[in-house]
């Protein structure tokens, strides 16, 4: 079975760069652990995207296309396809001052987050120190490399209500999917969170991803509950006892009259 761009699918894959060898993203734990770049935080395991929606880099996206499930393939990709071939204009010079302003002592190697004088927060590698002056690289760090993907498409995900939950597993991985009551028609979807433990802000934004995500297989429409504008909507406040006792003493008296 081959996958087409459209395509709900479950993705194992382990990047490296080609020149050094290096893996520098995984869905393996095991791997991530023995690479050093292992997140407790982090949720592996195949994960769920929708192939061309852009989940993935441009250069693994478009080579996913025609790859048959259950099969391990290597790709490589080169950098104008990945993050990027690398810009001289992204390697700045700072003085020693505007580190020291923000209680920063850079040395070779440091991830920085600099603000600049307009205001502007910008992250990057310091390169060198020297003379006072401070020179820093906000390239991607994987700019300008060539990358080796290994990939495994583990599964096509053809039922309609299953693909819908893939996707809020993407999004939202903190809600219980099973709990997620999911309605499909033939152009619309309306999808039910219910009662779920999450930070409003964090279920908005994943609404609009999964929105997009949603649309982008040919649904026209797509309802949430608890809404945006429901979940944008400031919750009126609770009266506090006190309150309570004086509404209802001033609602006798207004009977007794």
């Amino acid at each position: 079975m081959k996958v087409e761009r459209g395509d709900v699918i479950r993705l194992h894959y382990t990047g490296r760069v080609k020149e050094t060898g290096q893996i520098f993203d995984t869905t393996y734990e095991e791997v991530a652990k023995e690479a050093g770049i292992y997140n407790p935080k982090g949720i592996y395991g195949p994960v769920p995207i929708i192939v061309g929606a852009g989940h993935v880099i441009s250069g693994l996206d478009k080579r996913l296309v025609g790859l048959e499930v259950g099969k391990k393939y290597t790709l490589e990709v080169p950098p104008e396809e990945g993050f990027g071939l690398r810009d001289p204009k992204l390697i700045k010079v700072f003085t020693m001052g505007q580190f020291r302003k923000q209680g920063i002592v850079p040395f070779p190697g440091l991830e920085v987050e600099v603000t600049t004088d307009n205001g502007r927060k910008m992250k990057g590698r310091v390169i060198t120190v020297s003379g006072g002056r401070v020179r820093v690289d906000f390239n991607h760090p994987l700019a300008g490399k060539t990358l080796i993907y290994e990939v495994e498409i583990v599964e096509k995900i053809e039922d309609p209500i299953e693909k819908i939950k893939a996707l809020i597993e993407l999004r939202l991985p903190m809600i219980d999917r099973d709990k997620v009551i999911i309605e499909v028609g033939e152009k619309d979807v309306k999808v039910n969170f219910g009662e779920q433990d999450v930070d409003p802000k964090t279920l908005i934004l994943g609404e609009i991803l999964l929105e997009s995500d949603i649309k982008f297989l040919g649904y026209e429409k797509v309802e949430f509950k608890p809404s945006v504008e429901e979940l944008l909507r400031p919750k009126q406040e609770e009266p506090v006892e006190e309150e309570k006792k004086e509404e209802q003493e001033e609602s006798e008296e207004a009977q007794s009259s």
